[in-house]
């Protein structure tokens, strides 16, 4: 029987350089909520990676707290551009609701070079974007993936592997505009730099 509330914590770093420069990061957190740190001009910095509501409720109390003898170190990802966050909410509150599929640790959403007509907007987790078998970025939640591949012939530009347990929804009916799409992909160069 647990009789403390689980805690909820985040534990930032700032290193503050000589010349002025200073540098923060999200060190560690709770493994839920989702944990947003914003910079001194009020944009989205980082964010947590991933949420476990179930570990979090079991286990984020007395010892297992910065207070006890643990902290959970934070898995951080590239933010999610404006764009992306105006689609997720167009996918996600769209008429018809996009299927969610759940992807394992280390297994792929998608193969590098197979035929895709999907889209995907990352839930929740991590996934390393791959090309020739070298990971060009690691993504993490709000990322709208897939685009290239509806925009240029059918076939996937990347592998897309989870780094850890993943949440997805698929978007097949694109119903989006071509413009938007294309805006999208422009910030979706990292194959052609590694190339």
């Amino acid at each position: 029987m647990q009789v403390s509330a689980p805690l909820a914590w985040t534990t930032l770093e700032l290193a503050l350089h000589a010349d002025g420069r200073a540098e923060g990061r999200l060190a560690g957190a709770s493994p839920f909520p989702r944990h947003w740190v914003y910079d001194d001009t009020g944009n989205l910095a980082s964010k947590s990676g991933m949420i476990d509501f179930h570990q979090w409720y079991r286990r984020a109390f007395g010892k297992h707290s910065p207070w006890g003898d643990e902290d959970s170190p934070a898995l951080t990802t590239e933010v999610e551009t404006a764009l992306e966050r105006e689609l997720s909410t167009r996918i996600m509150g769209g008429g018809r609701k996009p299927r969610i599929r759940a992807v394992k640790k280390g297994h792929t959403l998608v193969q590098e070079g197979e035929q895709g007509e999907e889209m995907f907007l990352l839930l929740d987790g991590v996934l390393a974007a791959e090309v020739g078998g070298d990971s060009v970025a690691e993504l993490g939640p709000g990322a709208v993936l897939g685009e290239r591949a509806i925009l240029e012939g059918g076939r996937r530009t990347a592998t897309l592997r989870a780094l850890t347990p993943c949440k997805v929804a698929v978007v097949r009916d694109v119903d989006l505009d071509p413009k938007v799409l294309e805006q999208l992909r422009e910030g979706h160069r990292r194959e052609d730099e590694a190339r």
